[in-house]
């Protein structure tokens, strides 16, 4: 019994949700998904994937990758259940989410990946490159976004029950730029990197 309860505890797999994005900038409002992920017992960590280049956004538009990953590592700074990851620097461009998790799975075989979306998103899901396979393979967990209501969801896909925060990374870039205060919407340290390194000001 002793040797069957061990091989059960050996093979269980580690629930990580890859929640993936441009975050330029990271803010309060992705930092406090996350913690309702875990505390709601969906995953045991979260991954900031940083996307180097969204196949739906124009990379022309995107802050330098490294800069944006050096920004989600200081807003996650001490939490050991997340982490800021740059995967996708890696991997052939743009980023399609069915290859991040494809090879993601491949290198952590002691992990369950997760796909976290939001409402928006998940709306057209359906545009997605090869999503039949997304649906097919892996679970999702389709958070509240901009007031988007959602149909039924299919086997293997939940709807988390987070608070609506309204707060986006465009709005945190234009009052940058018009001279706003972003106190409140960013970590600190992330807002002390913004003010140090002039971003967004042009």
């Amino acid at each position: 019994m002793f040797l069957l309860l061990s091989r059960s505890f050996l093979m269980e797999k580690i629930k990580t949700v890859i929640f993936g994005g441009s975050f330029d900038p990271i803010h309060l409002g992705h930092i406090s998904l996350a913690s309702e992920v875990v505390g709601s017992g969906l995953a045991d960590e979260v991954w900031f994937v940083v996307s180097p280049q969204n196949p739906h956004k124009e990379a022309c538009r995107l802050s330098d990758e490294n800069i944006r990953l050096q920004m989600v590592q200081l807003a996650i700074e001490g939490n050991e259940k997340f982490k800021a990851s740059d995967f996708e620097f890696n991997l052939p461009r743009p980023s399609y989410t069915i290859s991040t998790l494809s090879v993601l799975e491949k290198e952590f075989p002691d992990r369950e990946f997760i796909l976290l979306v939001g409402a928006d998103n998940w709306k057209k899901f359906d545009k997605w490159y090869r999503h039949e396979e997304i649906l097919a393979r892996y679970e999702i967990i389709v958070y509240p976004r901009d007031n988007s209501d959602v149909p039924e969801l299919p086997d293997g896909v939940i709807w988390l029950q987070a608070k609506l925060h309204d707060v986006s990374s465009t709005q945190i870039r234009e009052l940058v730029v018009n001279g706003g205060c972003i106190s409140g919407l960013v970590p600190p340290a992330v807002e002390k990197f913004i003010n140090q390194n002039n971003l967004y000001r042009c």
